[in-house]
């Protein structure tokens, strides 16, 4: 309804992982470089981190595009699998043919095409999303699955990408070796206050909102204050601003209306 009203071509604020609206804050600059340092230094295991909804899945999905196509990527986003369907998963997406289902014969058609993939000079790597729903068994085959190297380089990267209850998880005394092979980390923090305006004007303007269409600074002041800097909380804020403003009949988002839009969309 309030896409015509503000001459939107699409919704600003949706909470889906869409790389168009992508915003490099400080923090996913850091993320990022941590990620391909892990990728292209073929650290074998690396681990990113963060509260729900501090953008740690368009990351990954930004890192898909820009990735060189000298790396060969997998890309599950629910681990909630046995360990043999979690082989299953990295090996079709990786587009390996495996003639059986077997454990055996999975781990050898990843292991071949590992070793095939570095023989041209190539990467692989695989990113796991929701990480922190892995099960002990599934950590321990990701365990092994990293032993998978030449003497002198790992051929398969895996970034674990998971909320801090996998970091609990990691501190297991069963999963200490997992845990000792990780080598990077990196945990993701919100949005800094001084980039929040500069993240709803990004937004706003790839979805080609007009130039008059504002959020005033005690706006931006109140959703830090409800958000704490959370990209998927501000997100869900403005549009709920948005659809009041169009209520009001309003381009002006102003403090009162984000105070409104906090109570319905956040019960405060």
């Amino acid at each position: 309804m309030y896409k015509a009203f503000y001459g939107l071509t699409e919704n600003a604020f949706n909470i889906t992982s869409d790389p168009a609206f992508y915003f490099e804050s400080s923090r996913h600059k850091e993320a990022y470089s941590h990620l391909l340092y892990g990728i292209k230094g073929r650290k074998g295991i690396i681990c990113l981190t963060g509260e729900v909804g501090t953008g740690k899945t368009i990351l990954c999905r930004m890192l898909l595009n820009k990735m060189d196509q000298a790396v060969k990527t997998a890309f599950i986003l629910n681990p909630s699998f046995s360990q043999i369907q979690l082989l299953q998963l990295i090996t079709k997406d990786l587009g390996i043919p495996a003639k059986k289902n077997n454990k055996l014969d999975l781990i050898t058609s990843l292991n071949d095409f590992l070793i095939d993939q570095n023989g041209q000079g190539h990467n692989v790597a695989v990113i796991i999303d929701e990480a922190q729903n892995l099960n002990t068994h599934q950590l321990e085959q990701i365990r092994l699955l990293s032993n998978l190297e030449t003497e002198k380089e790992k051929l398969l990267q895996i970034i674990l990408v998971g909320q801090p209850e996998l970091l609990e998880k990691l501190q297991k005394p069963s999963l200490r070796q997992l845990n000792s092979r990780i080598g990077v980390r990196y945990h993701m923090q919100p949005l800094d206050k001084n980039e929040l305006h500069e993240y709803i004007e990004h937004r706003l303007a790839i979805a080609g909102a007009p130039k008059k269409l504002l959020f005033t600074d005690g706006a931006i002041e109140r959703i830090y204050h409800f958000s704490k800097g959370t990209p998927r909380i501000v997100n869900i804020l403005c549009e709920h601003a948005l659809l009041a403003g169009f209520v009001n009949e309003t381009f002006t988002i102003d403090e009162e209306i984000i105070k409104s839009a906090a109570r319905e969309a956040l019960a405060l």
